[in-house]
């Protein structure tokens, strides 16, 4: 059995800086640090944290007055910053500069009198925090079939914005329906879909042309983890999205001669590590790495850590 390896995977920008944040405040503040919510959607790198103090809630009223907390990468809506200096938290917002970027570009348009259609998955917390810039003038759209049966109150003040985490086709097809509806729709000069997002969706497709079986590492809870495994299905490779090496099974590989291996966003590269040397033990005799794009992207600490 042959497998191989698809680059870039794992860690974004967003991510390192998120788990920078946490790491970084413990390390200048000590405990007891709070995060809201998980500080990305991986159970093991919560996990890791966990074990380091760090605490984690979904709930503000669940951290004594006071406080030094953490936001998550995800984004959190204005009612969060609201709270948290009403109880004296101090606030240390990890945000993704890409999903605060999607943020601004709500406001802009609901300022400028726009209902703002979000592309996205209404439960997902990074819509939930963009749709609270402007929870009035902002409907989600899911699907396709969504976007031909959304109203707005003016067709002719409508704009759009994305989920950073998205799949590159669905939100072109989505757009599509958007823009033939609304033909007067704005939207952003740059796509919100992230650039990792995209560039991981890239190379799993790549990577579904010559495996026969793909294995995405990644949690449930992650976005654009799903979102991996959905791109390869559509290619029409067998594919299975794993939290770790050991939901690895020697029959996912009856048949199989060529693995395909990539992660999600948020998920650690030990991982993938693991893995390799579980795939050993189940035959596999020869591995490659195939680039398709290198990335250098950095995204500085909050100036909190700088004064």
């Amino acid at each position: 059995m042959h497998v191989i390896f698809a680059k870039p995977r794992g860690f974004c920008a967003g991510v390192d800086r998120a788990i920078a944040v946490v790491e970084t405040a413990l390390k200048n503040f000590g405990l007891p640090l709070y995060v809201k919510h998980a500080i990305v959607h991986n159970r093991h790198e919560v996990d890791r944290l966990r074990r380091l103090g760090v605490i984690f809630v979904e709930r503000l009223s669940e951290i004594p007055e006071g406080s030094r907390v953490v936001f998550s990468a995800h984004g959190s809506p204005p009612e969060s910053f609201v709270e948290a200096r009403a109880r004296r938290f101090e606030v240390i917002d990890a945000v993704c500069p890409l999903v605060t970027k999607v943020h601004h570009e709500v406001k802009r348009y609901a300022g400028g009198g726009r209902t703002v259609i979000v592309i996205g998955h209404r439960t997902h917390i990074e819509v939930l925090g963009t749709k609270g810039e402007a929870p009035r003038q902002t409907v989600v759209v899911e699907s396709v079939s969504d976007a031909e049966q959304v109203q707005v109150p003016d067709p002719e003040r409508v704009a759009y914005t994305t989920q950073t985490t998205l799949s590159v086709d669905d939100v072109r097809e989505i757009v599509g329906v958007l823009k033939r509806r609304f033909p007067h729709i704005e939207g952003p000069r740059k796509a919100d879909v992230c650039y990792a997002t995209q560039n991981r969706q890239d190379a799993v497709k790549a990577l579904a042309q010559r495996a026969d079986l793909v294995l995405i590492f990644g949690s449930e809870e992650s976005s654009n983890a799903n979102r991996l495994v959905e791109v390869a299905r559509r290619e029409g490779v067998k594919t299975f999205l794993v939290e770790d090496a050991s939901a690895l099974l020697p029959e996912m590989f009856v048949g199989v001669a060529v693995v395909g291996v990539s992660s999600g966003a948020s998920t650690p590269e030990h991982l993938i590590e693991e893995a390799h040397r579980r795939l050993q033990e189940f035959g596999a005799k020869s591995h490659e790495t195939v680039t398709l794009e290198e990335e250098h992207v950095h995204f500085v600490l909050p100036k909190i850590f700088t004064r």
